[in-house]
């Protein structure tokens, strides 16, 4: 009795683990090129950042999702590695860049500003945006849902 009641048990926890819902790596293409990325949906991962990071892969972002579109604009203090930032309207469609950003080596760190109102900002390593031919204009397409927007 005691065999058939763990046999019962496994099956019931291969189920349920069976049944749980997979999750994919979030990722965004911009310009035909894939990058995984983090996503900062609220005020504290969107005040985080990529802060004290000693370094970014190549093929790695942080997407910054606000819940208006408004001027935007970013500093690099604490933020260790270089950086391109690249604002996107609501539409996804890029309206500024901000490239090489350097990080802050001394208060105050100098702020970086969009050109146009963005809801969208997207961290890459530094030089990536000229690497892959990024222009103004072209869409950011983000891979699965990007959550609550607080």
């Amino acid at each position: 009795m005691k065999r058939l009641s763990l046999v019962f048990l496994l099956l019931s926890a291969a189920g349920c683990a069976g049944a749980m819902p997979k999750t994919s790596t979030p990722a965004v293409e911009l310009h035909g090129h894939r990058f995984t990325t983090e996503l900062a949906t609220d005020e504290a991962s969107r005040e985080h950042g990529l802060m004290m990071r000693a370094e970014l892969a190549a093929d790695h972002s942080m997407l910054f999702v606000f819940p208006d579109t408004q001027p935007r604009w970013f500093w690099m203090k604490n933020t260790l590695v270089p950086l391109d930032i690249l604002y996107f309207d609501a539409d996804r469609k890029l309206v500024s860049m901000q490239l090489d950003v350097p990080p802050c080596e001394a208060d105050p760190c100098p702020s970086y500003p969009s050109d146009a109102p963005a809801r969208y900002v997207l961290e890459l390593p530094a030089g990536t945006a000229r690497r892959v031919g990024v222009e103004s204009g072209d869409e950011l397409k983000v891979e699965g849902d990007i959550g609550p927007v607080r």
